[in-house]
């Protein structure tokens, strides 16, 4: 696929950072972050139209890639700093642990579709993203790279595991969707010590369930 790279996707990337301001994206890092990640290169080429649109768009394996908005704001809220070792559950497009990437972070991401898994592990190294990629249950997390400093959930959950809170660092932060399928309220779990934790919701946003038979 190569790194088709032109003005034109600069462009489109520079408008879609300004419409993430509007809505309300402030850290400057991530709006960085997300002005330089190539999100077409995620995408079939066929949608070149699609990749800077703020908008969710489907990626096969049922699976979609989440909306520029819902990933600024996810980053936002973890307040990621350069070095940082953060757990992604559920690597998806691997869009996500690219934005991240280039915040300066260590990414560890699990995926559970062997399909993705497979692709993302392949391509990402390929344009220049080399998070640790693992196959399985992330919400059992990785115990043998815990603690992390941060740790973000790509997908709804009905609840939070429990694994992955032993597996948070003292003051770290979890960022994690939860909920049921039409709706999930964002929430920001903080370890404040070995046996306490701090949780604070960050409003409602819905992570597609791939429209079936439209």
């Amino acid at each position: 696929m190569g790194m088709i790279e032109n003005p034109r996707h600069q462009g489109m990337r520079k408008r879609l950072v300004e419409g993430l301001k509007i809505k309300g994206i402030r850290n400057e890092k991530v709006l960085d972050a997300i002005g330089k990640v190539p999100r077409h290169l995620f995408m079939e080429s066929t949608f070149i139209q699609f990749a800077y649109k703020d908008q969710a768009f489907p990626i096969g394996a049922g699976q979609t890639i989440s909306q520029p908005f819902t990933v600024a704001m996810q980053t936002q809220l973890l307040q990621i700093e350069k070095g940082e070792k953060v757990l992604e559950v559920g690597t998806g497009s691997g869009y996500q642990a690219a934005v991240l990437l280039e915040m300066g972070a260590k990414v560890f991401t699990i995926e559970r579709q062997k399909e993705l898994y497979t692709k993302v592990h392949k391509f990402l190294p390929e344009i220049g993203y080399n998070p640790a990629c693992f196959f399985g249950d992330g919400y059992k997390g990785l115990p043998n790279f815990a603690p992390f400093d941060k740790i973000i959930v790509t997908a709804g959950a009905t609840y939070i595991p429990e694994d992955l809170k032993k597996q948070l660092a003292v003051n770290g932060r979890m960022v994690i969707p939860v909920g049921n399928e039409q709706r999930q309220e964002m929430n920001v779990i903080t370890r404040v010590s070995e046996d306490e934790f701090k949780s604070e919701k960050h409003g409602d946003f819905v992570f597609v369930p791939l429209l079936k038979g439209q």
